[in-house]
């Protein structure tokens, strides 16, 4: 090597740059361990953002105001306010425990890669050890940019970049 160069070490390897190093989440430990494996699945699919791949726990929507109460009228008896009481009332998230959000590489969105990553999550949902419980699958198109896959006690939302920024940042 020239005089004006240092020389290099022998012992060092080369890095990867910053935006291809994969994401390393720390997780809960009281996550369950289908959302495990399930984002475990997911991290290895092609047709999504390595990068924003998250898992979180539910937050509690902020409580509104009480909507007033009114009696029924008319014939039907149409129109009452009151809808009784909740099923659960010490339910601390909202109506799911966790939370995985998934979002697809950009330009992918219209060509069904939104379809696809949700029948790779419901395939992966039926073939654990032990299967969760899915709702028939309809075969709705994902609307903006959006789908969802509800799993009990966790959702997994499938999103678009444009649908990512809008509802969730």
């Amino acid at each position: 090597s020239p005089w004006f160069m240092e020389p290099e070490p022998q012992s060092s390897q080369k890095q990867a740059p910053p935006h291809l190093t994969p994401k390393v989440q720390e997780f809960p430990p009281n996550l369950p361990d289908p959302i495990r494996q399930l984002y475990t699945k997911l991290t290895q699919s092609p047709l999504l953002e390595p990068s924003t791949l998250d898992v979180r726990e539910s937050v509690a929507p902020p409580p509104g105001l009480p909507l007033p109460r009114r009696a029924p009228q008319g014939r039907r008896r149409r129109g009452g306010t009151y809808a009784g009481e909740g099923i659960d009332k010490d339910a601390v998230g909202g109506v799911w425990n966790w939370v995985v959000i998934a979002q697809v590489k950009e330009g992918t969105e219209n060509r069904g890669s939104i379809a696809a990553v949700v029948r790779a999550v419901r395939k992966t949902l039926l073939t654990m050890d032990t299967p969760i419980r899915l709702p028939p699958s309809s075969k709705k198109r994902a609307h903006n940019g959006w789908a969802i896959v509800d799993a009990g006690n966790f959702a997994v939302h499938i999103l678009s970049r444009d649908s990512r920024q809008k509802y969730f940042e």
